[in-house]
């Protein structure tokens, strides 16, 4: 598994007046996630089969229910039951895909994450590696922080890598 990343915390900032500027309470997280997996096995198991994820990593990921629609189409809705910083936590999407380019729009809806942020996207595309071996699993994650107070989402960045790489074990584990 190899790992690039990159954060940026994109904002332009806002003036409370001509010499103060408030901190920025958007940002964004982009990282790689190299795996053995096809582009096509992981981006089938995420879009197709997403209540199959607990099978390859239970301590992360406990459950994803569907709650509207279909997996897999565009506008269905799914809860994800998670374990993040020792806890068990909930996640309820809308989902939005590009078949075609192995896309992934995770926007949350309700979930624990609203706490400490207004608003949390979660984009995964699947690539075929330049090595012409497994896949990139590039993600995005932006987000607007409730309030100064709040961290940035380092934690969540790592939990969406170790589930990655799980993810990627497990699918060619048999191979």
């Amino acid at each position: 598994m190899h790992i690039s990343s990159s954060s940026e915390n994109k904002i332009s900032l806002k003036s409370r007046s001509e010499t103060m500027a408030t901190p920025p309470l958007t940002g964004k997280l982009e990282f790689d996630v190299e795996i053995d997996a096809t582009p096509e096995q992981f981006y089938h198991l995420f879009a197709h089969n997403p209540h199959h994820v607990h099978h390859t990593s239970s301590e992360k990921v406990h459950s994803c229910d569907l709650h509207e629609g279909e997996f897999g189409k565009s506008g269905s809705i799914i809860c994800w039951k998670y374990v993040h910083e020792g806890k068990t936590k909930t996640a309820k999407h809308v989902l939005e895909f590009d078949h075609d380019n192995k896309v992934i729009i995770f926007n949350l809806l309700e979930g624990d994450l609203l706490e400490e942020y207004k608003s949390f996207v979660v984009t995964v595309q699947t690539l075929p590696n330049k090595n012409g071996k497994g896949s990139i699993a590039h993600w995005i994650v932006e987000y607007e922080m409730l309030h100064e107070g709040v961290g940035h989402p380092e934690s969540m960045r790592q939990f969406f890598i170790e589930l990655t790489a799980d993810m990627g074990a497990h699918l060619v584990k048999d191979e």
